[in-house]
């Protein structure tokens, strides 16, 4: 299988990622390319160079804004703005990335990168996503960074992404009201869930949008896996660093596993007393929650009562996050943990087009062989709407295309 594993021993940010993987030969030509297609080409324009880091040499991106003369070689300071006081809003920016010519996986992948982190902004200042305006995340620069990642990785077949452990620096970094300690609350929150460690190092060395990239794409976290190496890339900080180089080593390669593997935590309790609205009403809240999966079954409890049998399931370390949002929402007095083994298809999304507009199909891959292609509900519920049409036949025509 495919993989790309990025080391993050240095941290991670927007513009280094990009680089990295233009070390390891995403075109930078057609890059700038594809990036016309935003409708932004007056606002900025891209730099290329190979600079070196305590020794090891890598590619360095950078976006400089033509009205400000401005670059984005400098650390985010997003954390503790207001977040309605200016800039794009996560609406605006899912609409510059959808009305532009770009393909389905990167517009798609594109607007979840930042979703992760409008939901982040928006828990942390009071305020739905869709209300949130973005500072440094949402200027120019860091619209480019996200869709540039997605590009390059697009063109080197996107691959798996796996990233090794994650540090984060200490002191603190400067916001709209003061000084706030490491990690930035930004990126905090889009890590939650995800295993975070600090070192003794005073700096910030993972952005906020470095942690909505490795959020969204990275299927697991700790050491690199076997892997035949094929290419080495390094994508270049702006900061000279004293101890480590701020450099992001990306590795390219093939693993010898048909299927992704990963851990998951499931979570049960027997339900005997519980009414099904108020049932209903903690389930919408677990999956609001990012639980990975909420099931119900019907079961007889002693007595011959009926009862439920509640399931969740999430990553391991959001386990006891969860089985206290059970013990508050239900009667439950207790839970069940135990971790699973998780066996599971590579996935992708590819758009194929129907006669009523391109609809997403959902795509699953055992090693080289597709074993599964079905059309995704909400792409064919928003077409169906679209072209005045059942949803039903938008579906059977998506189906179609999945088989051609």
């Amino acid at each position: 299988m495919r993989t790309l594993f990025l080391d993050c021993f240095s941290g991670i940010g927007g513009d280094m990622a990009v680089g990295a993987l233009c070390d390891l030969g995403a075109d930078q030509k057609a890059l700038a390319s594809e990036l016309e297609k935003l409708g932004l080409g007056g606002e900025f324009h891209l730099h290329f160079s190979r600079q070196i880091r305590c020794g090891i040499e890598g590619v360095k991106f950078d976006v400089h804004l033509r009205e400000h003369s401005h670059s984005h070689g400098h650390p985010h300071h997003d954390h503790g703005d207001e977040p309605h006081a200016h800039g794009r809003s996560f609406a605006d920016i899912r609409a510059l990335i959808e009305a532009g010519g770009l393909s389905s996986f990167v517009k798609s992948r594109a607007v979840a990168v930042f979703q992760r982190i409008a939901v982040a902004e928006g828990k942390i200042h009071g305020m739905l996503p869709e209300e949130v305006h973005f500072h440094e995340v949402g200027a120019v620069d860091s619209i480019v960074d996200i869709v540039a990642f997605c590009l390059a990785l697009e063109s080197l077949g996107a691959p798996r992404v796996i990233a090794s452990a994650l540090v984060e620096g200490t002191g603190t970094i400067h916001c709209a009201h003061g000084h706030f300690p490491l990690p930035a609350p930004a990126t905090l929150e889009i890590l939650a869930g995800i295993p975070l460690g600090q070192i003794e190092e005073p700096m910030e060395f993972i952005t906020p949008t470095g942690a909505a990239l490795l959020a969204e794409f990275a299927v697991s976290f700790g050491p690199m896996p076997a892997l035949a190496v094929e290419r080495i890339g390094y994508g270049a900080g702006t900061r000279d660093t004293p101890h480590r180089p701020n450099v992001l080593r990306a590795v390219l390669g093939e693993t010898s596993e048909d299927a992704e593997s990963d851990t998951v935590t499931e979570i049960e309790s027997n339900l005997d007393d519980l009414s099904p609205e108020l049932l209903a009403a903690a389930t919408a809240k677990l999956l609001d929650a990012g639980a990975l999966d909420v099931f119900v079954a019907p079961i007889h409890m002693k007595k011959n009562r009926p009862a439920f049998r509640l399931t969740v399931l999430t990553e391991p370390a959001r386990a006891d996050e969860f089985a206290r949002l059970i013990l508050r929402e239900t009667s439950a007095f207790g839970v069940r943990m135990h971790d699973c083994r998780r066996l599971k298809l590579r996935r992708e999304i590819v758009a194929v087009g129907t006669p009523f507009g391109a609809v997403e199909i959902k795509r699953g891959w055992l090693g080289d062989e597709l074993v599964q292609a079905a059309p995704e509900f909400e792409s064919c519920r928003r077409a169906a709407e679209a072209a005045g049409a059942s949803v039903r036949e938008v579906y059977l025509a998506a189906q179609v295309a999945a088989k051609a």
